[in-house]
């Protein structure tokens, strides 16, 4: 066996990769100011366009997508592309629309604006719940997920002899252990500036991936890379179609989901989720904070060759053994068995690289809102900037440290990306609504989002969790159909609180002059082009050209 396909091999390259992108993070934020707020949550406010870009895609594209994605792919074909492309029109309208808004108020965080637009205890409210989400949902699934890659590719059980569980174990607290030096000592522009590295190294390892897995099924067939790709595109037609029946249950996505439950949905991810949206908050100016989205909106249309098309050649390579733990199975398989020995170290290095994005961003963004919306105006209203990023510090280890107990127990879920996206539901919706019409509905009284909250909370999981194990109809509804519902009924809510008691004056967004906001003069253009391209990709995917 030559060196270059050898344990010590990968292991030496995987080391290298993590090391440089960590070198170069360091070197390139080393004389930056940490202890101000600005300086450690928004990175100075400096951010660029492309870093912006790079960072939103980084920070949503990890092994919980790579995993978890392709592990519905195995399932069920092209539909899962829905999670991915259709993002783009989230996008474009946080870059047309609430970025403008959220530029001129100068938030550092989410929650703020709930205060200057309701009151304390709604910023609270609001805090707790994005607190917890990320505590139990977000950060456990990060490093699970990440843990199932590095386990089944490198076969660790059989290599220790340890049970499945222990590995996972392991490799979360290797990974939290890293992640957590970058999110707790590095502060936003360190996780930026990896995240972008990191980003090009995941582009080029993840459709390495595809390929790779292409050449190996075309050879089971009797060819290469062409007998493969005809496998995919017409052995299993139906697969390629990611136009799924209206009524079609979860993992399924029916159409017309996309037009309502699904953008609900992404609306609150790409538009309202902190650790999404802390990078644009940093951007220098408006029209980079647009350029960064409207970017990244684009970019989002193509990673379904990562994270869907992957899942699909699993489907094909191995049928039901890649279905295991809800399909989650599939992606790693895939990847043992088809990528070769001697680039599989920088593999797993932008793998590990993806996994640290999503961890350190979410885990900077819990740290961010317990220090800025929760700790300080409860505990210490006139506390330094400087010791305040040491609350947020000492608050990120102690989260890093639940969530990591946590992750292991992921195992027992089923299929991740269901759990996570089906838990999100519960709250994503009457946030999304409060903040929107907070911004844009100036009649909206103090009191709207403490109704609209709990109430949308107890009616999700009434319905998702209760009603439909007992009423025959509501068992195999996909659940953003319930989302879509609870929309009509929070904003028919809304309207009736307004009515009879609305805002005895007018709200009006106050311009702090934090940055420029001259908008992006190219926004239309490649907007529309983003847009057309999101159409394209459905054309394709469907049976008027590659479906069934």
């Amino acid at each position: 066996m030559s060196f270059v396909n050898s344990l010590a091999f990968t292991a030496i390259t995987f080391i290298a990769f993590t090391a440089l992108v960590a070198i170069i993070s360091w070197w390139k934020t080393r004389g930056d100011k940490l202890d101000t707020q600005d300086g450690y949550y928004l990175a100075g406010r400096g951010l660029t366009g492309p870093i912006i870009a790079g960072s939103l895609l980084m920070t949503n594209l990890s092994a919980e997508q790579l995993v978890g994605t392709n592990g519905q792919a195995v399932r069920i074909g092209m539909g899962p592309i829905a999670w991915e492309v259709t993002a783009a029109i989230a996008l474009i309208v946080l870059a047309f629309w609430l970025m403008p808004q959220y530029l001129k108020t100068g938030l550092t965080t989410v929650p703020q604006f709930f205060e200057q637009r309701y009151d304390a205890g709604t910023r609270r409210l609001v805090s707790f719940i994005v607190l917890l989400s990320y505590i139990v949902i977000m950060l456990p699934n990060i490093l699970y997920a990440g843990a199932q890659v590095f386990v089944k590719i490198f076969d660790l059980p059989g290599l220790t002899g340890w049970s499945e569980f222990a590995c996972i174990a392991i490799v979360c607290v290797a990974t939290a252990i890293v992640g957590s030096i970058y999110a707790i000592c590095g502060g936003l522009k360190a996780i930026a500036l990896s995240d972008s590295i990191n980003g090009l190294g995941l582009i080029v390892g993840g459709l390495l991936v595809p390929v790779f897995g292409l050449i190996v099924l075309g050879q089971m067939h009797g060819g290469g890379f062409a007998e493969g790709l005809d496998t995919l595109l017409h052995a299993n037609p139906e697969m390629m179609n990611a136009i799924n029946p209206a009524d079609a249950p979860e993992p399924y996505m029916p159409w017309p989901l996309l037009f309502t439950g699904m953008f609900i949905n992404n609306m609150y991810f790409w538009g309202t989720n902190q650790s999404i949206i802390q990078r644009t908050f940093g951007a220098k100016n408006l029209a980079e904070a647009q350029k960064g989205a409207v970017l990244a909106g684009f970019l989002k249309i193509l990673t379904p060759l990562i994270v869907v098309i992957p899942g699909i050649i699993a489907f094909h390579m191995f049928g039901p053994a890649a279905q295991a733990n809800g399909g989650d199975a599939g992606y790693p398989m895939l990847v043992a068995a088809v990528m070769p020995k001697a680039v599989l170290g920088f593999f797993a290095a932008v793998m590990f690289g993806a996994i640290l994005s999503s961890f350190n961003s979410v885990l900077n963004s819990a740290s961010t809102i317990y220090a800025l919306d929760i700790h300080r105006p409860m505990f210490n209203p006139t506390a330094s900037d400087a010791y305040m990023v040491k609350v947020g510090q000492r608050f990120g280890t102690v989260v890093a440290i639940v969530s990591t107990i946590m992750s292991p127990f992921m195992l027992y879920m089923g299929g991740i990306t269901t759990f996570v996206n089906s838990m999100f539901a519960a709250f994503n919706t009457p946030i999304l609504i409060c903040l929107v019409c907070g911004f844009f509905w100036k009649k909206v009284p103090t009191i709207a989002p403490k109704i609209i909250i709990p109430m949308h909370v107890v009616l999700y999981f009434t319905l998702q969790f209760g009603l439909r194990n007992v009423i025959p109809f509501l068992k195999d509804i996909h659940y953003l159909y319930f989302t879509a519902f609870l929309f009509v009924v929070d904003m028919i809510v809304m309207w009736f609180i307004v009515k009879k008691n609305p805002r005895p004056t007018d709200f009006v967004v106050q311009d702090v002059k934090a940055v420029e906001l001259t908008p992006w003069k190219h926004r239309k253009i490649y907007a529309t082009v983003t847009l057309a391209v999101m159409v394209l990709a459905y054309i394709v995917f469907s049976p008027l050209v590659l479906g069934a």
